[in-house]
Protein backbone atom coordinates (compact mmCIF):
# COMPACT_ATOMS: atom_id res chain seq x y z
CA UNK A 1 0.00 0.00 0.00
CA UNK A 2 1.28 3.35 -0.74
CA UNK A 3 2.26 5.44 2.48
CA UNK A 4 -0.20 8.84 2.99
CA UNK A 5 1.27 12.15 1.80
CA UNK A 6 -1.32 13.68 3.01
CA UNK A 7 -1.51 15.69 6.44
CA UNK A 8 -2.26 14.22 9.72
CA UNK A 9 -5.37 14.74 11.71
CA UNK A 10 -4.06 15.87 14.90
CA UNK A 11 -6.35 18.81 15.72
CA UNK A 12 -4.74 22.08 16.15
CA UNK A 13 -4.08 23.58 19.60
CA UNK A 14 -6.66 26.22 20.39
CA UNK A 15 -6.54 30.05 20.58
CA UNK A 16 -6.14 32.38 23.09
CA UNK A 17 -9.67 32.45 24.97
CA UNK A 18 -11.42 35.83 24.25
CA UNK A 19 -14.30 37.48 25.08
CA UNK A 20 -13.65 37.44 28.43
CA UNK A 21 -16.02 38.79 30.81
CA UNK A 22 -16.72 38.74 34.55
CA UNK A 23 -19.87 39.09 36.40
CA UNK A 24 -19.98 40.60 39.88
CA UNK A 25 -22.81 40.04 43.15
CA UNK A 26 -21.85 41.25 46.40
CA UNK A 27 -24.33 40.02 48.77
CA UNK A 28 -26.47 42.80 50.33
CA UNK A 29 -26.71 41.34 53.76
CA UNK A 30 -23.32 42.46 54.56
CA UNK A 31 -22.18 38.97 55.07
CA UNK A 32 -19.03 39.50 52.76
CA UNK A 33 -20.21 36.97 50.47
CA UNK A 34 -19.63 38.16 46.60
CA UNK A 35 -20.90 35.25 43.29
CA UNK A 36 -17.96 35.64 40.62
CA UNK A 37 -18.88 34.42 37.28
CA UNK A 38 -16.46 34.83 34.44
CA UNK A 39 -16.89 33.27 30.96
CA UNK A 40 -14.45 33.30 27.73
CA UNK A 41 -14.60 31.20 24.46
CA UNK A 42 -11.66 28.62 24.67
CA UNK A 43 -11.66 29.15 27.83
CA UNK A 44 -11.29 25.53 30.07
CA UNK A 45 -9.80 26.97 33.42
CA UNK A 46 -9.85 30.55 35.03
CA UNK A 47 -7.51 31.76 37.95
CA UNK A 48 -9.32 34.42 40.16
CA UNK A 49 -6.91 36.76 42.77
CA UNK A 50 -8.93 38.15 44.94
CA UNK A 51 -6.92 41.38 45.63
CA UNK A 52 -6.37 40.22 49.58
CA UNK A 53 -4.06 37.67 48.65
CA UNK A 54 -6.36 34.61 47.91
CA UNK A 55 -5.88 33.12 44.74
CA UNK A 56 -8.87 30.35 43.52
CA UNK A 57 -8.78 28.56 40.54
CA UNK A 58 -11.72 26.98 39.09
CA UNK A 59 -12.85 25.33 35.65
CA UNK A 60 -16.44 26.97 35.25
CA UNK A 61 -15.44 30.27 35.68
CA UNK A 62 -18.23 30.27 38.55
CA UNK A 63 -16.78 30.96 42.22
CA UNK A 64 -18.26 32.24 45.52
CA UNK A 65 -16.12 34.01 47.98
CA UNK A 66 -16.55 35.28 51.49
CA UNK A 67 -14.70 38.20 52.76
CA UNK A 68 -14.17 38.86 56.09
CA UNK A 69 -13.42 42.59 56.52
CA UNK A 70 -14.85 45.53 55.13
CA UNK A 71 -12.63 47.33 51.84
CA UNK A 72 -12.25 47.71 48.20
CA UNK A 73 -10.60 44.90 46.49
CA UNK A 74 -8.79 44.53 43.40
CA UNK A 75 -9.90 41.24 41.48
CA UNK A 76 -7.74 39.81 38.42
CA UNK A 77 -9.36 36.67 36.95
CA UNK A 78 -7.37 34.84 34.23
CA UNK A 79 -8.83 32.70 31.81
CA UNK A 80 -6.74 29.93 30.16
CA UNK A 81 -7.20 28.34 26.68
CA UNK A 82 -6.02 24.19 26.70
CA UNK A 83 -3.06 25.26 24.81
CA UNK A 84 -1.95 27.61 27.99
CA UNK A 85 -2.84 30.73 26.36
CA UNK A 86 -4.07 33.10 28.58
CA UNK A 87 -6.60 36.85 28.82
CA UNK A 88 -7.16 38.72 32.11
CA UNK A 89 -9.22 41.63 33.08
CA UNK A 90 -9.35 43.33 36.34
CA UNK A 91 -11.81 45.03 38.43
CA UNK A 92 -12.23 46.90 41.56
CA UNK A 93 -15.51 45.78 44.14
CA UNK A 94 -16.27 47.01 47.55
CA UNK A 95 -17.04 44.96 49.72
CA UNK A 96 -19.24 45.42 53.34
CA UNK A 97 -18.86 43.47 56.02
CA UNK A 98 -21.33 43.80 59.35
CA UNK A 99 -19.60 43.41 62.82
CA UNK A 100 -21.89 41.64 65.62
CA UNK A 101 -20.76 41.39 68.86
CA UNK A 102 -19.27 37.82 70.11
CA UNK A 103 -18.71 38.63 73.89
CA UNK A 104 -18.15 41.50 76.22
CA UNK A 105 -17.66 42.67 79.84
CA UNK A 106 -18.90 45.49 80.64
CA UNK A 107 -18.01 45.52 84.24
CA UNK A 108 -21.25 46.66 85.47
CA UNK A 109 -21.04 44.28 88.50
CA UNK A 110 -19.09 45.61 91.74
CA UNK A 111 -16.80 43.11 93.40
CA UNK A 112 -14.38 40.39 92.05
CA UNK A 113 -14.43 40.32 88.04
CA UNK A 114 -17.35 37.59 86.64
CA UNK A 115 -15.63 34.11 86.74
CA UNK A 116 -17.77 32.85 83.83
CA UNK A 117 -15.39 35.43 81.85
CA UNK A 118 -11.72 35.61 83.79
CA UNK A 119 -9.45 33.65 85.46
CA UNK A 120 -5.92 34.24 87.12
CA UNK A 121 -2.25 33.78 86.34
CA UNK A 122 -1.14 33.42 89.84
CA UNK A 123 2.42 33.11 91.35
CA UNK A 124 6.01 35.56 90.88
CA UNK A 125 8.72 33.93 89.15
CA UNK A 126 9.49 36.63 86.36
CA UNK A 127 7.24 35.27 84.22
CA UNK A 128 10.25 34.63 81.64
CA UNK A 129 10.96 38.68 81.97
CA UNK A 130 12.50 39.43 85.14
CA UNK A 131 9.20 40.63 86.28
CA UNK A 132 9.31 41.84 90.20
CA UNK A 133 5.42 41.18 90.74
CA UNK A 134 3.45 38.51 92.21
CA UNK A 135 -0.08 38.03 90.52
CA UNK A 136 -2.49 37.38 92.88
CA UNK A 137 -6.86 37.01 92.87
CA UNK A 138 -7.33 39.16 95.74
CA UNK A 139 -9.60 42.23 95.72
CA UNK A 140 -6.92 44.19 96.27
CA UNK A 141 -5.57 43.61 92.95
CA UNK A 142 -8.23 43.14 90.72
CA UNK A 143 -11.63 44.52 91.50
CA UNK A 144 -14.76 46.04 89.87
CA UNK A 145 -16.27 49.28 91.21
CA UNK A 146 -17.91 52.01 89.61
CA UNK A 147 -18.51 50.39 85.91
CA UNK A 148 -14.73 50.53 85.57
CA UNK A 149 -11.88 47.08 85.87
CA UNK A 150 -9.44 48.44 88.15
CA UNK A 151 -6.15 45.73 87.90
CA UNK A 152 -3.84 47.66 90.64
CA UNK A 153 0.05 47.21 91.26
CA UNK A 154 0.75 47.65 94.65
CA UNK A 155 4.25 48.27 96.74
CA UNK A 156 3.99 45.37 99.41
CA UNK A 157 6.09 42.54 100.33
CA UNK A 158 4.02 39.77 99.32
CA UNK A 159 5.57 35.82 99.33
CA UNK A 160 8.77 36.81 98.64
CA UNK A 161 8.22 39.62 96.31
CA UNK A 162 7.93 43.45 96.56
CA UNK A 163 4.87 44.21 94.32
CA UNK A 164 1.57 42.56 93.69
CA UNK A 165 -0.59 42.72 90.91
CA UNK A 166 -2.96 40.80 88.74
CA UNK A 167 -3.29 39.02 85.61
CA UNK A 168 -7.05 38.21 84.25
CA UNK A 169 -7.22 35.20 81.60
CA UNK A 170 -10.25 34.09 79.79
CA UNK A 171 -8.02 30.50 79.00
CA UNK A 172 -10.57 27.95 78.82
CA UNK A 173 -13.68 30.44 79.03
CA UNK A 174 -13.94 32.72 76.19
CA UNK A 175 -11.92 32.63 72.79
CA UNK A 176 -12.04 33.39 69.19
CA UNK A 177 -10.94 32.85 65.86
CA UNK A 178 -10.26 36.53 63.71
CA UNK A 179 -12.49 39.71 64.47
CA UNK A 180 -12.11 43.24 66.24
CA UNK A 181 -11.23 43.48 69.85
CA UNK A 182 -11.56 47.12 71.71
CA UNK A 183 -10.82 47.84 75.18
CA UNK A 184 -11.37 51.29 76.44
CA UNK A 185 -8.61 52.05 79.15
CA UNK A 186 -6.94 54.10 81.47
CA UNK A 187 -3.46 53.73 81.80
CA UNK A 188 -1.30 53.53 84.75
CA UNK A 189 1.31 56.12 86.16
CA UNK A 190 4.83 55.60 87.18
CA UNK A 191 8.34 54.44 86.20
CA UNK A 192 8.90 50.65 86.01
CA UNK A 193 4.98 50.13 85.42
CA UNK A 194 4.21 47.94 82.41
CA UNK A 195 0.13 47.07 81.90
CA UNK A 196 -0.70 45.28 78.51
CA UNK A 197 -3.90 44.18 77.29
CA UNK A 198 -3.00 40.98 74.68
CA UNK A 199 -3.94 37.62 73.59
CA UNK A 200 -2.22 34.15 73.26
CA UNK A 201 -3.01 31.25 70.90
CA UNK A 202 -5.03 28.55 72.65
CA UNK A 203 -2.65 25.81 71.62
CA UNK A 204 -0.40 27.40 74.60
CA UNK A 205 -0.64 25.33 76.99
CA UNK A 206 0.97 22.32 74.12
CA UNK A 207 3.18 23.92 71.97
CA UNK A 208 4.54 26.63 75.00
CA UNK A 209 5.53 30.21 74.00
CA UNK A 210 6.28 31.46 71.21
CA UNK A 211 5.60 28.82 69.01
CA UNK A 212 1.76 29.56 69.80
CA UNK A 213 1.67 33.49 68.96
CA UNK A 214 1.53 35.75 70.83
CA UNK A 215 -0.66 39.44 69.87
CA UNK A 216 -0.17 42.41 72.10
CA UNK A 217 -2.97 44.72 71.08
CA UNK A 218 -1.35 47.29 73.96
CA UNK A 219 1.66 47.52 75.76
CA UNK A 220 2.97 50.96 77.61
CA UNK A 221 6.26 51.48 79.76
CA UNK A 222 5.95 54.15 82.54
CA UNK A 223 9.36 55.15 81.45
CA UNK A 224 8.38 56.52 78.17
CA UNK A 225 5.31 57.64 79.07
CA UNK A 226 2.56 57.95 76.14
CA UNK A 227 3.81 55.55 73.65
CA UNK A 228 1.83 52.93 73.01
CA UNK A 229 3.25 49.29 71.38
CA UNK A 230 1.34 47.00 69.15
CA UNK A 231 3.55 43.71 68.81
CA UNK A 232 3.01 40.05 67.43
CA UNK A 233 5.59 37.59 68.90
CA UNK A 234 6.06 33.98 67.14
CA UNK A 235 9.01 31.63 66.76
CA UNK A 236 11.61 33.32 65.20
CA UNK A 237 10.33 36.95 65.96
CA UNK A 238 9.73 36.96 69.88
CA UNK A 239 10.63 38.67 72.71
CA UNK A 240 12.87 41.78 71.76
CA UNK A 241 12.20 40.58 68.19
CA UNK A 242 8.66 40.81 68.54
CA UNK A 243 7.59 42.58 65.34
CA UNK A 244 5.26 45.54 65.99
CA UNK A 245 4.79 49.77 65.87
CA UNK A 246 4.46 52.13 68.13
CA UNK A 247 2.48 55.96 68.49
CA UNK A 248 2.49 58.34 70.35
CA UNK A 249 -0.77 59.40 72.27
CA UNK A 250 -1.42 61.76 74.84
CA UNK A 251 -2.99 61.68 78.39
CA UNK A 252 -3.40 57.87 78.52
CA UNK A 253 -2.92 57.47 81.90
CA UNK A 254 -5.35 60.76 82.82
CA UNK A 255 -7.71 59.28 80.32
CA UNK A 256 -9.84 56.97 78.24
CA UNK A 257 -8.36 55.55 75.19
CA UNK A 258 -9.68 52.86 73.03
CA UNK A 259 -6.74 50.22 72.23
CA UNK A 260 -7.90 47.87 69.54
CA UNK A 261 -7.05 45.20 67.19
CA UNK A 262 -8.66 43.84 63.61
CA UNK A 263 -7.67 40.69 63.19
CA UNK A 264 -7.91 38.58 59.36
CA UNK A 265 -6.59 35.75 57.63
CA UNK A 266 -4.52 38.42 55.86
CA UNK A 267 -3.64 40.70 58.14
CA UNK A 268 -3.41 42.36 62.20
CA UNK A 269 -4.34 45.93 62.62
CA UNK A 270 -3.10 47.60 65.56
CA UNK A 271 -5.78 50.67 66.34
CA UNK A 272 -5.86 53.32 69.27
CA UNK A 273 -9.24 55.42 69.09
CA UNK A 274 -9.78 53.81 65.56
CA UNK A 275 -6.97 55.15 64.16
CA UNK A 276 -4.41 52.73 62.49
CA UNK A 277 -0.64 53.00 63.89
CA UNK A 278 0.65 49.53 62.50
CA UNK A 279 -0.09 46.51 60.57
CA UNK A 280 1.26 43.22 60.25
CA UNK A 281 1.05 40.39 57.29
CA UNK A 282 -0.71 37.66 58.30
CA UNK A 283 -0.11 34.46 56.50
CA UNK A 284 -1.03 30.41 56.48
CA UNK A 285 2.25 29.73 57.68
CA UNK A 286 1.91 31.94 61.09
CA UNK A 287 0.31 30.98 64.26
CA UNK A 288 -1.92 33.22 63.53
CA UNK A 289 -4.96 31.33 62.36
CA UNK A 290 -6.40 29.62 65.40
CA UNK A 291 -8.34 30.77 68.42
CA UNK A 292 -6.63 33.49 71.03
CA UNK A 293 -7.88 34.00 74.18
CA UNK A 294 -7.34 37.55 75.97
CA UNK A 295 -5.10 38.70 78.79
CA UNK A 296 -5.42 42.05 81.04
CA UNK A 297 -2.32 42.64 83.37
CA UNK A 298 0.41 45.13 84.76
CA UNK A 299 3.34 43.78 85.43
CA UNK A 300 6.26 45.31 87.05
CA UNK A 301 9.95 46.32 85.87
CA UNK A 302 11.12 43.37 84.08
CA UNK A 303 13.44 44.00 80.78
CA UNK A 304 10.79 45.96 79.29
CA UNK A 305 9.04 47.46 82.17
CA UNK A 306 12.68 49.11 83.43
CA UNK A 307 13.96 50.27 86.34
CA UNK A 308 10.57 51.39 89.01
CA UNK A 309 10.60 54.24 90.76
CA UNK A 310 11.44 54.05 94.37
CA UNK A 311 8.77 56.72 95.65
CA UNK A 312 5.94 54.27 93.48
CA UNK A 313 3.36 52.79 95.96
CA UNK A 314 0.13 51.57 94.13
CA UNK A 315 -1.16 52.11 90.72
CA UNK A 316 -4.21 51.05 88.40
CA UNK A 317 -5.24 50.05 85.17
CA UNK A 318 -8.58 50.93 84.76
CA UNK A 319 -11.03 49.39 82.07
CA UNK A 320 -14.59 50.38 81.14
CA UNK A 321 -15.31 47.51 78.47
CA UNK A 322 -13.78 44.85 76.66
CA UNK A 323 -15.88 43.84 73.78
CA UNK A 324 -15.41 41.35 70.98
CA UNK A 325 -16.51 41.46 67.55
CA UNK A 326 -16.72 38.56 64.70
Amino acid sequence: MAASCGKDNTPLPAGPPTNLALTVTVSTDNSGTVQFKATATNAVSYDFDLGNGVFRSVSDGNLTYRYTASGSYDINVIAKSASGQTASLRRTITVAVARSLIWADEFDSPGAPDPAKWGYDIGAGGWGNAELQYYTNRLENASISNGTLKISAIRESFSGSPFTSARLISRNKFSFKYGRVDVRAKLPIGAGTWPAIWMLGNNFGTVGWPACGEIDIMEHRGNDPNRIHGTVHYTGNSGGGGIGGTVLSSNVSTSFKVYSVEWTDQYIKFLIDDAVFFTFANSATLPFNQPFFLLLNIAMGGNFGGAIDPAFTSSAMEIDYVRVYN
